[in-house]
């Protein structure tokens, strides 16, 4: 089959390597789309994943080809949705239902083969099947919706809130969309790319800028600023603008030497709570149960398809911010 490969840091290709084979629970998937991220990025410069080379890829969805001998929950020829993470189930953290935080974190795409290939291989309890009415070419935003998902559990959405959010690609506005669906009084929405805000704009944010000091909000700040970004001068401004009470949360994916400074007085003093969500955690099938009811709309969100040759030019894209999602589809 043809796979991308990461061979090395700053180095991907497009191959042909050995077709997968399920192991007793495990399916084979024909990979229809597979979504790149932030993530991806970040392994092609050398961070999360543990060995190059690696196949990339962990947002996908496709259908069922193959199942190993002591699968019963799907059947060949299903449509399947893939939850990628891969925990030990084992550790303290897995004990306490805190998986994603597992002492041995791994992930399909990250730690083993993922879907930027023809074919991917998955734990049949990872895989969560789609009603026929899913296009399983758009499928591949499921995964990203359940990161999504999980970022609401975390904040434990108050009704009434007053919401910013940094960045409008696609985790932004899958953040936005979840927030006008959690009882958020308003939605403002920060970028420097004005094609970015103008879809935030499309999906009814209260108000869009490329600074927060365009909004003319003043001292008081916003109920929950979310980071969707990583950008250290995003995450920076956002700790700022949190009001009395309120909660910062880190969603977006940063490099590993990112810092920001923090003042503990006003944190004590004005009660202010940082906190973080990490990928997936119980929301992969709340995430496909959204999906399936239409709470996004992939004509939107899907801004790129190309062909799985085109993967290298496709990361290019990624790196450049050029669009939205960006999918490879096999």
């Amino acid at each position: 089959m043809r796979a991308a490969i990461v061979e090395a840091p700053g180095k991907i290709s497009v191959s042909t390597v050995p077709d997968p084979s399920p192991g007793p629970r495990d399916v084979v998937v024909r990979v229809a789309s597979c979504g790149l991220c932030g993530t991806d990025l970040h392994i092609l410069q050398g961070e999360f994943a543990p060995t190059l080379p690696i196949v990339p890829g962990h947002e996908f969805a496709g259908e069922v080809v193959a199942a190993g001998a002591d699968v019963t929950e799907v059947s060949v020829g299903d449509k399947v949705a893939v939850d990628p993470s891969l925990h030990c189930h084992e550790c303290r953290y897995c004990r306490a239902g805190r998986g994603n935080l597992c002492d041995r974190w791994a992930a399909i795409g990250v730690s083993v083969a993922g879907g930027a290939a023809e074919y991917a291989v998955a734990p049949v309890a990872n895989c969560v099947r789609l009603p026929d009415h899913v296009d399983v070419a758009d499928a591949a935003l499921i995964e990203p919706l359940s990161c999504a998902v999980r970022g609401y559990d975390v904040l434990s959405g108050t009704l009434g809130a007053e919401v910013l959010i940094y960045g409008s690609g696609t985790m932004g506005l899958m953040m936005l969309e979840l927030a006008k669906r959690t009882g958020a009084a308003s939605v403002d929405v920060l970028d420097v790319n004005p094609d970015r805000l103008a879809t935030a704009g499309l999906l009814g944010c209260s108000r869009s800028a490329a600074a927060a000091e365009e909004l003319d909000r003043g001292p008081r700040g916003w109920d929950v600023v979310v980071d969707a970004t990583g950008n250290a001068a995003a995450i920076q401004d956002g700790l700022g603008r949190v009001a009395k009470g309120g909660t910062f949360l880190q969603f977006g994916v940063s490099d590993y030497a990112t810092t920001a400074v923090i003042e503990p007085y006003r944190i004590y003093n004005q009660e202010i709570t940082i906190t973080g969500s990490m990928a997936v955690l119980h929301s992969f099938e709340r995430a496909a149960a959204l999906f399936a009811a239409g709470v996004l709309d992939p004509a939107v969100f899907i801004s790129d398809r190309l062909p799985l040759e085109q993967y290298p030019e496709a990361m290019e894209r990624f790196k450049a911010g050029q669009g939205r999602k960006i999918v490879v589809q096999p």
